[in-house]
C-alpha cells in the first residue's frame, strides 16, 4: 500500500476517502482553497496544504499547484475523486512523472474513454450494444444527412464530455440545423473541444449503469446496477441499487456487456459503464465513468464491498480479492442527492447553515462534509450531502428513505429537501414507474 495519499478534492468526497485511509491505515494529505481553510476535510486529515483562491481553476483545477502539494507532503499517490482532474489523463501522465500513483484507471484508458464517439467505437468492436449513431459530424450538411438515416428525434452529444453540456434533443431537421452550432459553442467552452455526433434519441428510457472494479491484471467484475432514471437535466437527482425492473436474467448479461467493455480498454480501479434501457427491455451502452461515482454508496451497502479501498488496493498492485459469484447483493438501497438549491426553481443557494440535523436510525447513511455553522461557497457544486436508506426489500428502503427525509432540518440556505420528500411519495416513484425525463415531464405539468 501507500505511504500517503494526497486526495485532490474537496467536500464529501474528500471526507469519504479520508475515512476510507484511516480504515486502512493510510496517512492523508488534503488540499483546499481559501474558501474551505474551515472544511471538514481538512480537519480529518493528518496534513492539510493551501493551493490557492476560491475559483476552481486556481486552485482545485491548478495542476501545478496541486502537483507540488503532493511532493511537498511526501504522497507517493493522488485520489482525485469524482469532477474536477478524475477523468482527465493529462493529470494522471503528469502524475506519473513526477512518481506519483494516480488512484483510478490508465491515461490511454481514460483518453480512450472519454472521447465518446472513440467509446462508441470500442463498445461495437468488442460486441456490446450502442444506440444507433453517428461519427463525428463536422458541419450542418453532414449533421442533416446523418439525422435522416438514423431518424427523428436524435441528441446532439459532445464528443469530449459529458454531465449533460453539449447536449441538445432535436425533433425536426428545423431545430438540428438551430442546435448543431450551440451545441458544438457549449462544448467548446465546457470541454475546449467542439466536436459532436448524433444519436438516435430514445423516448422514456430508463437510465442503468453497473458497477465494475478492475485490476492491474486483466480481473474485472460486475458488482450489479445501479437505477438512476431520476434525473433532471441530465444531472441524477434520486439513485438506488438494485432497479426494480432488472431480473436475474437481464442482471447476468448486462453486467457481462460491462465487463467486455472494461476489459476492451484493460480497466483498473472503479468504474461505471452506463446504459439506457428501452421500455422493451433492449439496452444500449452510452458511456463510460472512469472514476468513483456520487451514487456508489448504494451499491457498498447492497454488496458489503467498500470501492473506495477497492479503488486504492487496484491502484497499489493488489490482485482483487472478489471473484465474480462472490459478488452478492442483498437488500435495497436509495440515495437522494440533497442540495443547496430552491426547491422550485433550483437556483443555488450560497450561505451559512445555521441549522443542520440529519435523520439517523436502522438502515440509513448519510453522506456529507458540512456541520452546523458551515459557510456553502457559491464557487463549487452545491451538495450537502447524501442520505441513503437501506430496506430488505425496495418498499422498506423507500419508506425509511421518507421518514428520513421528514426527519432531516436544514436552515440558512434554501434546500432541495421538499422536492425530494414530494418524489419519494409519488405513486409512479413508489412503484418504480419511471423514466429519464419523468422529472422533467412532472415539472412541466406544475
Amino acid at each position: 500500500m501507500f505511504r500517503k495519499i494526497l486526495i485532490a478534492n474537496r467536500g464529501e468526497i474528500a471526507v469519504r476517502v479520508i475515512r476510507a485511509c484511516k480504515q486502512i491505515g493510510i496517512p492523508t494529505a488534503a488540499i483546499f482553497s481559501e474558501a474551505d481553510q474551515n472544511s471538514l476535510h481538512v480537519k480529518l486529515a493528518d496534513q492539510a496544504i493551501c493551493i490557492g483562491p476560491p475559483p476552481s481553476i486556481k486552485s482545485y483545477l491548478n495542476v501545478h499547484n496541486i502537483i507540488s502539494a503532493a511532493l511537498i507532503s511526501g504522497a507517493d499517490a493522488i485520489h482525485p475523486g469524482y469532477g474536477f482532474l478524475s477523468e482527465n489523463p493529462q493529470f494522471a501522465e503528469i502524475c506519473g512523472s513526477h512518481h506519483l500513483t494516480f488512484i483510478g484507471p490508465s491515461p490511454e484508458a481514460m483518453s480512450q474513454l472519454g472521447d465518446k464517439a472513440k467509446a462508441r467505437e470500442i463498445a461495437h468492436k468488442a460486441g456490446v450494444p450502442i444506440i444507433p449513431g453517428t461519427p463525428v459530424v463536422e458541419n450542418i450538411e453532414q449533421a442533416l444527412k446523418e439525422a435522416k438515416k438514423i431518424e427523428f428525434p436524435v441528441i446532439i452529444k459532445a464528443a469530449a464530455g459529458g454531465g449533460g453540456k453539449g447536449m441538445r434533443v432535436c425533433f425536426s431537421l428545423k431545430e438540428l440545423e438551430k442546435n448543431l452550432p450551440l451545441a458544438q459553442g457549449e462544448a467548446e467552452a465546457a470541454f475546449g473541444d467542439s466536436r459532436v455526433y448524433l444519436e438516435k434519441y430514445l423516448i422514456h428510457p430508463r437510465h442503468i449503469e453497473v458497477q465494475i472494479l478492475g485490476d492491474q491484471f486483466g480481473n474485472v467484475i460486475a458488482l450489479g446496477e445501479r437505477e438512476c432514471s431520476l434525473q433532471r437535466k441530465h444531472q441524477k437527482v434520486m439513485e438506488e441499487s438494485p432497479s426494480a425492473v432488472i431480473n436475474p436474467s437481464t442482471r447476468e448479461k448486462i453486467q457481462k456487456m460491462a465487463v467486455r467493455m472494461a476489459q476492451a480498454v484493460h480497466y483498473s480501479g472503479a468504474g461505471t459503464v452506463e446504459f439506457l434501457m428501452e421500455p422493451n427491455g433492449n439496452f444500449y451502452m452510452i458511456e463510460v465513468n472512469a472514476r468513483i461515482q456520487v451514487e456508489h454508496p448504494v451499491t457498498e451497502i447492497v454488496t458489503g464491498i467498500d470501492l473506495v479501498i477497492e479503488q486504492i488496493s487496484a491502484a497499489s498492485g493488489e490482485k482483487l480479492i472478489y471473484k465474480q459469484d462472490q459478488v452478492v447483493i442483498q437488500g435495497h438501497a436509495i440515495e437522494c442527492r440533497i442540495n443547496a438549491e430552491d426547491s422550485r426553481t433550483f437556483a443555488p443557494s450560497a450561505g451559512t447553515i445555521e441549522k443542520l440535523h440529519w435523520a439517523g436510525g436502522p438502515g440509513i447513511r448519510v453522506d456529507s462534509h458540512l456541520r452546523a455553522g458551515d459557510m456553502i461557497p457559491p464557487f463549487y457544486d452545491s451538495m450537502i450531502g447524501k442520505l441513503i436508506a437501506y430496506g430488505r426489500n425496495r418498499q422498506e428502503a423507500l419508506n425509511r428513505l421518507t421518514a428520513a427525509l421528514d426527519e432531516t432540518e436544514i436552515a440558512g440556505v434554501k434546500t432541495n429537501l421538499a422536492f425530494q420528500r414530494e418524489l419519494t411519495r409519488l405513486p409512479a416513484v413508489q412503484k418504480a414507474e419511471i423514466h429519464v425525463t419523468f422529472i422533467e415531464e412532472l415539472l412541466k405539468e406544475k
